[in-house]
């Protein structure tokens, strides 16, 4: 995250800085100088994240009371990133998914719920800022160098390392989310926390933010223990966060392409949402299989016609119902009405 935040710096930070918090002038006299109280005291020094680019700053980044080295300046700046870029990231490949990928007769279903895309947004969309504020503690660790990130091979283990860190990550993340949701689906915490993101039945790209923003927070949380406890490569973790937030919209996409019984794609996850105990990992079906949870997707979901059928849809409704009353009570869903739906 310090590569970003350099980027983010230069060319914003650096500018919104000096003019919210300027620097006082200079005690003393500089040589030639013109106009005293346009001359600032700095002691922070430029040094490059990456010695693979470095971007030279301009003389904004010297005019702030908060250089770029000031916990509050950067505290500040990675929630604003993590809020922006979250919100980019969210809605472009929502928005892809949901016209490239996703099936819109899917919304037929009779358990899609009344205004249900507006209401994924709005939940995600209220989610986001507060899980920004929640992770940035730990982004600013990271940037503080309070993490195993490493810059190049010869920082970390070595090269054979490079390669193993992404499935260490997935394997390791995978298990520790698996575990963190499957506490979530605990009687005590379910409703007050993970009930929000289970108001979808039938999801859409848009419901993979539609979180409580503490539940969203908690299954983030072991993308950030990872480097703390694993060496990480700092540009493996830029990508890793941007894949890990492409691979939740993919999951919510309905699109099932292939009976995996290794990955746990979006057949596997759309089976959490209609039965809810359920399939609770996060890429694949390794943990699901040592604890017992492992529901494998039926064939007719990799059929179209079956898959869109309403005797599929009334085999899935009648269970649905059946483990929401167990699990919730009341359910207190607005469905739309069969007339209603729109298919387009």
């Amino acid at each position: 995250m310090d590569v970003v935040l350099e980027i983010a710096d230069t060319f914003v930070g650096d500018y919104a800085f000096a003019w919210a918090n300027p620097a006082r002038p200079a005690p003393y006299d500089f040589p030639n100088q013109v106009n005293q109280t346009s001359q600032v005291f700095s002691t922070w020094t430029y040094k490059p994240s990456s010695i693979y680019f470095s971007l030279e700053p301009s003389q904004y980044a010297y005019m702030s009371a908060w250089d770029r080295e000031n916990v509050y300046r950067q505290a500040i700046s990675l929630f604003l990133i993590t809020w922006i870029f979250g919100t980019i990231l969210y809605f472009v490949f929502s928005t892809l998914s949901y016209y490239t990928i996703y099936d819109h007769k899917q919304m037929a279903h009779p358990k899609f719920l009344r205004n249900q895309v507006k209401l994924e947004m709005w939940q995600a969309m209220t989610s986001v800022p507060a899980m920004s504020l929640l992770t940035t503690p730990c982004w600013l660790l990271e940037v503080r160098g309070y993490t195993k990130l490493y810059g190049t091979s010869a920082e970390g283990p070595g090269v054979w390392y490079d390669y193993l860190q992404l499935p260490l990550f997935l394997l390791v993340t995978d298990a520790c989310i698996y575990l963190i949701h499957r506490g979530l689906h605990h009687p005590l915490v379910y409703k007050h926390l993970h009930k929000p993101h289970h108001k979808w039945i039938v999801p859409t790209p848009f419901a993979s933010y539609a979180f409580h923003p503490v539940d969203g927070f908690l299954q983030s949380v072991p993308y950030h223990v990872f480097p703390m406890v694993f060496p990480l490569n700092k540009y493996a973790s830029v990508f890793l966060f941007v894949f890990v937030n492409f691979w939740t919209i993919l999951i919510h996409d309905g699109e099932y392409m292939a009976n995996s019984p290794i990955i746990n794609g979006a057949a596997c996850h759309t089976l959490h949402h209609l039965y809810f105990n359920y399939n609770y990992g996060q890429y694949t079906t390794l943990w699901d299989r040592l604890g017992g949870s492992y529901r494998q997707p039926d064939e007719a979901l990799f059929q179209k016609e079956a898959k869109l059928s309403a005797t599929e849809w009334q085999k899935q409704t009648a269970e649905m119902e059946k483990i929401v009353k167990e699990v919730e009570g009341e359910d207190d869903r607005t469905y739309d009405p069969l007339d209603a739906k729109k298919t387009n």
